[in-house]
Order: structure tokens, then C-alpha cells, then sequence
């Protein structure tokens, strides 16, 4: 198709042909509800709006609430104080949390299933293998919500209620607490590399690459590796289980020591990319 058209923007008009690329795509949008509008605007414009609150309290999560609620105790009354809080902020932030988590999983699966071609052997470039990863740590954040953090935290909102009421602690509630806590903060470091492979994909100036199967697969194999074993951490499943400051359990025991193995984990992450996604076959 030979015709131009003329479009405007913020820096001025220009004359386009038709078939340039991505344009043919733009003007296949011929309604938000059709299933080009609806994998390409609709159902991404709600993946990054509960995207944002999911992983915004996450960070809530384990910046602020975990901190402050761990300096309770040295106030006089802090350990009412820190019940009552649990009990009605803790549970309504955990209700907003934990669906923001499965609807975000929903609609990048909707994303995914809805964009034509997505899983062509034509288009997994470097660009979908970065976007693979990062659903991939999605997918466990998600599973790390509702299997652990949820599971555990059902057992301390109900401990809080019970002493609130003048009831015996639940002596289960400190080893429920420990457990999801390890896996929010897993959660924390896993979010910084999975948001630089959602970003990576759009942005990355080598996302078009092809690298060669062999290159995909090292990237794959320690990719997978280093999160198996974080993972595997995070559940209590290695020889140190869920004690504090104790092997990798020490990137749990601070703020600091999170934010520092999330960053490291991003640098390997970055440096794996690098190395086997920046080439073309």
C-alpha cells in the first residue's frame, strides 16, 4: 500500500507512509475492545495500573510497616498498639496486596495469550527472553503471595485478634511472622530485575537481537539457577532454614542487606544480559 497519511505530534507533522513499521499495527487498533486494542492498551494499561499497587505495597511492606512495627515493643503500650495496627491496617493493606498480586499475574497472562503471534518462533528475540525471566520471577512473587506470605500472615491477624480480645497468644505467630517476612522480602529483591525485564523488552537497545540457542540456554540455565536457590532460601528449605542471620537469610535481616542483594542480584542479572543477549545469531 503506497498512500501516506499526515499525523500530528508534539514536535510537529510529518508525512508517513503507510506500511511503515508499527504504523499498519496502529491503525489495526480500530476499537480498545478488539483483541489488537485489548492486548496492546486495555489489558496493559490494567497490568501497569495494578502492577504499581502491587508492588508499591510491597515496598510499603518491607520499607515502612515491618521497620516501625519491629520499634513497637520499645514503647510502653507498643505491643497493643502493634496489634491494633496489624488488625486494621495490616489486613486491609494485605486484602489490597495480595489481589493487586493475582490480578497483575492475570492480566500479563491475558497480555500474553491476546497478542497475536507472542510465542512465534520468529519473535523470541532477546527482547522476549528478558520479558520471559521477568514473568518467570512475576509468577513466583505472585505464588510467593498467596502460598506463603497470606497463608502465614492469616496465622498473625489472627493472633492479634485473639490477645486484643484478651486471649493467649498463639505461640505459632512469631515462626508465621518469620516465614513471611522472608518471603516478602524475597519478593523485594526479585521486583528490581523483574521490572528491568518488563522494561528491557520495549527499551533495551539490543531487544531485537537473536542470539543463538546456546546463548539463550547459559543465560536460562544460570538464570535459573541463582533463582532456584534464592527461592529455595526464601522457603526455609536450605540447611540454615528460617534463623536470622544465618547464611543467605542475612539478606533478610535489614533494609540495607534487601536493597543490597536486589541491586547485586540486577547486576548479575544485567552482566548475564549483556554477555548472552546482546548478539545477533
Amino acid at each position: 500500500m503506497s498512500q501516506r497519511f499526515r499525523w500530528r505530534c508534539y514536535v510537529g507533522a510529518y508525512n508517513v507512509p503507510f506500511n511503515t513499521p508499527g504504523v499498519s499495527m496502529l491503525f489495526a487498533l480500530d476499537s480498545f475492545f478488539s483483541r489488537t486494542g485489548l492486548s496492546n492498551w486495555g489489558f496493559r494499561w490494567l497490568h501497569i495500573l495494578v502492577g504499581i499497587m502491587w508492588i508499591g505495597l510491597l515496598y510499603y511492606f518491607n520499607f515502612v510497616q515491618v521497620p516501625a512495627f519491629a520499634e513497637f515493643e520499645q514503647h510502653d503500650g507498643g505491643a497493643r498498639a502493634r496489634n491494633v495496627a496489624l488488625d486494621k491496617v495490616a489486613r486491609r493493606a494485605l486484602w489490597w496486596f495480595r489481589w493487586a498480586a493475582v490480578s497483575t499475574f492475570v492480566t500479563g497472562i491475558l497480555i500474553a495469550v491476546l497478542t497475536p503471534d507472542y510465542f512465534a518462533k520468529e519473535n523470541q528475540n532477546s527482547g522476549f527472553t528478558a520479558i520471559s525471566m521477568g514473568m518467570l520471577l512475576g509468577t513466583i512473587m505472585m505464588l510467593n503471595v498467596w502460598g506463603v506470605i497470606w497463608r502465614h500472615q492469616k496465622t498473625v491477624l489472627a493472633n492479634a485478634v485473639t490477645v486484643l480480645g484478651g486471649g493467649a497468644a498463639n505461640p505459632d505467630a512469631a515462626g508465621a511472622g518469620r516465614k513471611a517476612l522472608m518471603a516478602s522480602r524475597q519478593n523485594a529483591i526479585f521486583s528490581i530485575s523483574m521490572l528491568f525485564f518488563m522494561v528491557f523488552k520495549s527499551h533495551s537497545p539490543y531487544a531485537g537481537g537473536t542470539p543463538g540457542g546456546g546463548s539463550k540456554g547459559a543465560f536460562w540455565l544460570i538464570g535459573l539457577i541463582i533463582v532456584a536457590v534464592m527461592e529455595l532460601n526464601a522457603l526455609g528449605l536450605l540447611p540454615w532454614k528460617v534463623a536470622p542471620k544465618k547464611g543467605l537469610n542475612m539478606m533478610y535481616d535489614s533494609v540495607r542487606n534487601m536493597l543490597i542483594s536486589a541491586f547485586g542480584l540486577w547486576v548479575i542479572f544485567l552482566i548475564l544480559s549483556e554477555v548472552f543477549l546482546n548478539k545477533t545469531s
